[in-house]
């Protein structure tokens, strides 16, 4: 019997009163509300307060109400994936602007589906066989200070990175085995420009792509570089859009995603197959880009300062430690975080020993440390990721730990 038949001897769960699309409370025996369960006290997990950035070993971010809100309310029915995935994605690219959108187990799973599609393009022979393609490899072009951790992804689908530098570099390398540029919009240095790179790719012929998955605020960069001419374009959808955690963005050109559709689930054989993303997420991505495209990100960024200044007025009554706001440069993580710093001669403690011991307590917080240009302790203090509870919970244990030690 093949997986896919239901195995009729299985029976179907039965919940006790309900109705299609609704769950009712269990009830105990003495007719009373159960306590509520604490999955993290129960398995021993530590919760923490990140006062940090937007980092996955941290679970990203918070999703929004609204978005556990539309997960909640999904989960209680089943959806053909195929009708589901074609739908969100073209509510996905109405909202962008662009010829077609999907949802990816994340941003790194988008880098896969987009350079397998552009190996492939909707060749049922080629889908099947990939990673291993007969002939020479596929090549994808990157700048050499463009290489970075994520660029596996590109290699799992059996193409090889071909690295230049220059323009004219970049001109030369691409050949008839090249399909795909692939630019990362984090990196420090660029030697060819967003539009010289596209415009080098359209001179060939081959699709470019670029991966800004931590690159909103501000929210123009979701339109930005497909107006630039890029082919595809990936966001990670569980930073700082608030989507769930393992969804991602994919979208761009109709025909390139439309290959990279067929590469991934539900489609049983494709190299996408184990990146699988549930319905729940879908319906939750769609909820968390309609919700951030709609937010007020004016009236956002004066609370990140409000919270900023809050924190300041606490943290600064240790004599000796002073803040500012800080706004990092970007494109990744560009938004405003309190920096602390303080001579260590008067406040005898370095921001490493401040961190561990933000992190050591209770709660647990996460905090970025390091050294100004001055020699002096700093202490980054994140506020995009606080929920307004724990504004002051943060701001009261660097105060304590800092006048600990003064």
């Amino acid at each position: 019997m093949k997986r896919r038949e239901i195995i009729k001897n299985i029976g179907l769960l039965s919940i006790s009163g309900s109705v299609a699309g609704a769950v009712v409370p269990v009830v105990s025996r003495a007719g009373t509300m159960p306590e509520k369960r604490d999955l993290f006290k129960e398995l021993g997990v530590t919760p923490v307060i990140n006062a940090g950035v937007t980092m996955t070993f941290l679970s990203g971010s918070l999703m929004l109400p609204e978005v556990l809100e539309v997960i909640n309310s999904t989960a209680h029915d089943f959806a053909n994936m195929y009708e589901l995935q074609d739908k969100v994605g073209a509510k996905i690219a109405e909202m962008l602007h662009c010829e077609a959108a999907m949802v990816t187990s994340g941003a790194a799973c988008a880098i896969v589906l987009g350079t397998a599609a552009a190996i492939t393009g909707q060749d049922p022979l080629k889908i099947k066989l990939i990673p291993n393609l007969p002939g020479p490899r596929p090549e994808v072009i990157m700048q050499k200070t463009h290489r970075y951790l994520f660029d596996q992804a590109v290699t799992t689908t059996g193409a090889q990175i071909i690295e230049v530098e220059g323009p004219e570099e970049m001109d030369k390398a691409i050949n008839t085995n090249t399909v795909m540029t692939l630019f990362f919009n984090a990196a420090e240095k660029s030697s060819v420009t967003h539009e010289e790179f596209v415009a080098i790719s359209k001179k060939h012929n081959v699709p470019s792509f670029i991966d800004a998955a931590a690159d909103v605020p501000p929210v123009e960069n979701l339109f930005k570089y497909q107006k630039i001419g890029f082919d595809l374009v990936t966001f990670s959808g569980g930073k700082m859009i608030r989507g769930p955690q393992s969804a991602g963005l994919l979208f761009g050109r109709k025909d390139l995603i439309e290959a990279a559709k067929l590469n991934h689930s539900p489609h049983e054989a494709p190299i996408g197959r184990p990146m699988k993303v549930n319905k729940e997420e879908m319906f939750g991505m769609y909820a968390a880009l309609k919700a951030y495209l709609e937010r007020d990100h004016k009236k956002e960024w004066q609370d990140w300062l409000d919270r900023i200044k809050r924190i300041k007025s606490i943290v600064e009554t240790v004599p000796g430690v002073l803040g500012e706001t800080s706004v990092y440069p970007g494109p990744a993580n560009a938004f405003p975080s309190l920096m602390l710093r303080w001579d260590e001669q008067k406040v005898k403690i370095t921001g490493r020993e401040v961190a561990e011991a933000l992190k050591s307590g209770t709660p647990s917080i996460a905090g970025v440390s390091g050294k100004g240009k001055d020699g002096k302790s700093e202490l980054r203090v994140g506020v995009v990721l606080l929920r307004p509870d724990q504004v002051s919970v943060v701001a009261n244990r660097v105060k304590d730990i800092l006048k600990k030690n003064a």
